[in-house]
């Protein structure tokens, strides 16, 4: 077999691969769920173009912040179907009071309780933050119990999941997380339901 040949075949097999892979993670993650008893990080959806917000943000007034854009609207909607197609139970859905993240729990869960404590905090490393992660976590590990049927949903920021399980998630993306230890989450699979 020449050398074009058999690369043309292994890119064959290794697309062929990629779906039936991504459907085993997919299972995964939608099993994890149905177990119930897990912390569900979700990053904000797409958003108009930019990082950050504008000069002059005032969190009370959507219209100064960046917010989401039609596709991140219409990619929370789809990440709600799936999750009611599944039967997903969810005890609470908590959201940073950024606009962008507040739409996205509203459109994908029909509720939200805004937070303070996962409120965006670009300096990941400043007292602050580090106050507002140990506040969180004391507050999952008083609510997410193992045998537990349902789960805990954040809806955040990059810099919040990174702080909290280490892990960086596009806009939309999802993960599934247990506690490990007072101070962190473990992520045990991850998805993007609204794409």
């Amino acid at each position: 077999m020449n050398i074009c040949l058999r690369v043309l075949t292994m890119t064959f097999l290794a697309c062929m691969a990629f779906p039936a892979a991504r459907a085993a993670d997919d299972q995964a993650f939608w099993g994890l769920l149905k177990e119930g008893g897990k912390v569900v990080l979700m990053r904000h959806a797409q958003t108009d173009a930019g990082i950050g917000d504008p000069p002059g943000f005032v969190l009370e007034q959507c219209g100064t912040q960046r917010n989401l854009s039609a596709q991140g609207r219409s990619r929370a909607v789809r990440t709600g179907a799936r999750f009611r197609q599944h039967g997903v139970a969810l005890a609470e859905v908590l959201s940073s009071r950024w606009c962008r993240c507040l739409d996205t729990a509203r459109l994908a869960f029909g509720r939200v309780t805004p937070s303070a404590m996962l409120d965006s905090v670009f300096d990941q490393y400043a007292p602050s933050e580090a106050a507002r992660t140990r506040e969180l976590m004391t507050w999952l590990a008083a609510r997410v119990r193992p045998g537990s049927r349902a789960n805990v949903v954040l809806v955040t920021h990059a810099v919040n999941i990174e702080a909290l399980a280490g892990v960086s998630l596009a806009s939309g993306e999802m993960a599934v997380a247990t506690l490990d230890g007072p101070r962190k989450l473990k992520v045990l699979a991850r998805a993007t339901p609204g794409s």
